[in-house]
């Protein structure tokens, strides 16, 4: 069983998976391959000049990788209530997780499918989103939900963040304490 199963990796995922990961949580990314930063340019990325999508998706789970985050390509297609965690059923097979994290972008199917309250979308072209709270925590106890599926911005340096956020709050959780990850330059 994994410590944090993430469905999607793009920026919010990944994101998610690189600090999940490097805090120690085993962690699992299932990426469908399908991301919408697949067909991105990207110049407004606070550290970066330009990057095509794809590349920025690439950077994101060879970073995530690293730390020892587990990346399977196959499309997730339900979750369900186990024991001590989660069953997440994929085209491919199954595999179980304490928590979860919902990073699947403007698609909300598999969340409602897990009975994970949505509502209204209050982007552009964005008609449901998971209805979480500022932690990225949803009605179902261990479900979360990271970036523009969480309702925030479709920006990528947004939805990172969020990812980001997101994962901090679930290491601090697992850990029964606020996680801080701070890297400092080496002399």
């Amino acid at each position: 069983m994994y410590d944090v199963v993430i469905i999607g990796a793009g920026p919010a995922g990944g994101s998610a998976a690189l600090f999940t990961a490097k805090a120690g949580k085993s962690t699992l990314v299932i990426d469908s391959d399908q991301s919408v930063t697949k067909r991105a340019w990207i110049e407004n990325h606070y550290g970066v000049a330009e990057l095509t999508g794809p590349d920025l998706v690439e950077l994101g789970k060879s970073q995530a990788t690293k730390f020892g985050a587990e990346i399977v390509q196959t499309k997730a297609t339900n979750i369900v209530k186990a024991n001590e965690g989660f069953t997440i059923e994929t085209e491919n097979g199954s595999y179980e997780g304490k928590h979860v994290v919902l990073s699947t972008g403007m698609i909300v199917e598999l969340a409602e499918k897990a009975g994970v309250q949505t509502k209204a979308g209050t982007e552009p072209r964005i008609k449901s989103i998971i209805d979480c709270d500022a932690a990225g925590k949803t009605n179902i106890e261990g479900i979360w939900a990271a970036g523009t599926c969480a309702g925030v911005s479709m920006h990528t340096i947004i939805t990172a963040g969020d990812g980001a956020k997101v994962a901090i709050n679930i290491v601090s959780e697992l850990n029964g304490e606020r996680y801080v990850d701070h890297d400092v330059l080496k002399s």
